[in-house]
């Protein structure tokens, strides 16, 4: 049965089923159960986004770990452990911080398959946080995931839903290579939908269209799914119909709905919060204009942060994350393209 709950809610959810179902999946990550000599209840924290919030009561100390300050060690000991047999989820406060451990992702976990000729898995999940709008600054804002992309080895989740949350995160621990789980911070609470209770795996590589539209295409990523939602109202009153792609996963990236997509409409804007430069707006368009050119009604718009860190002053983050003012006005320049 479904009911509406929050991303906050199903990430949780998911946890306790995967937990349950499979007693090889362990959690570490810094103050996920609260730490040693922490007042109150044994999980007084959950984590510093209270997502692991009685995980540790449930399936106890050996299962749920805190860990150490120290990006590094929690990378080297949940690599480690993945390929010893067990499925652990290390949660990494914030992408931003995910540079201290670089070199366990994309020198270790990402090639240890390839390096052993396909005996050795690393079935590890990364849980982190993306996105300004919460005032964090320069160091806790960023939208990093085109990085990891970058990577051959490594699957990168953006789920931008509740639903898709839970059954992303269900297939993400199932999943026998190494898995990094990027969860926007923006939307923990301010995302509910239906979820059902019972688990389900949504699978990787298969984008979703979260609405239909025959005059453009939008691709968007996290939070910039609901700007362009928000974009397709406004440009609704003005009869321009949009039709926005969620591609859920960026690798493996489900490259045939995009190009079906822009077939149809003739017209693509691709919506990213990531620094612009090497971002998945300059990917999509690459991949748009090398198989879909000659479908394309109109140059490819992409709307995306300055090239700048993220500002504190709250009135320039505002203005540094895409708006769907900003969105529309992409929208109309390539309607209006002669």
């Amino acid at each position: 049965m479904a009911r509406v709950i929050s991303m906050r809610k199903a990430i949780n959810e998911a946890l306790f089923q995967v937990m349950e179902e499979d007693p090889t999946v362990i959690l570490l990550g810094e103050d996920i159960a609260g730490g040693e000599g922490s007042p109150g209840e044994s999980d007084a924290w959950g984590g510093d986004m209270g997502i692991t919030k009685g995980l540790q009561p449930r399936f106890g100390k050996e299962r749920v770990m805190d860990t150490p300050i120290s990006e590094s060690a929690i990378m080297g000991t949940a690599v480690g452990a993945a390929t010893c047999g067990l499925r652990p989820i290390a949660e990494l406060m914030f992408v931003d911080f995910m540079g201290v451990c670089f070199d366990q992702i994309m020198n270790q976990a990402a090639k240890f398959r390839y390096m052993f000729g396909g005996k050795a898995e690393t079935p590890v999940v990364i849980r982190t946080q993306i996105g300004a709008g919460y005032r964090g600054a320069a160091q806790h804002s960023q939208c990093l995931y085109p990085m990891f992309a970058h990577v051959p080895g490594i699957k990168c989740v953006i789920p931008s839903s509740a639903y898709d949350t839970k059954g992303l995160l269900i297939q993400a621990v199932r999943d026998n290579d190494p898995v990094i789980f990027f969860e926007h911070k923006f939307m923990y609470d301010q995302v509910s939908d239906d979820v059902p209770e019972e688990m389900y795996a949504v699978p990787f590589g298969e984008a979703n269209i979260v609405r239909e539209g025959g005059d453009v295409t939008i691709v968007a990523i996290a939070w910039m799914v609901h700007q362009a939602k928000a974009a397709a109202e406004i440009l609704a009153g003005e009869g321009i119909e949009c039709q926005i792609v969620d591609p859920r996963t960026i690798s493996p990236l489900d490259e045939d709905t995009i190009i079906e997509c822009v077939e149809e409409t003739g017209r693509l804007v691709v919506v990213d919060e990531a620094y612009p430069r090497c971002n998945m707006g300059t990917d999509i368009s690459a991949l748009v204009a090398r198989e879909a050119f000659g479908a394309l009604k109109a140059p490819i718009q992409v709307v995306s942060p300055p090239h700048v860190p993220v500002p504190f002053a709250p009135e320039l983050e505002d203005a540094f994350i895409p708006s769907p003012e900003k969105i529309a006005e992409a929208v109309r320049k390539t309607m209006n393209y002669k």
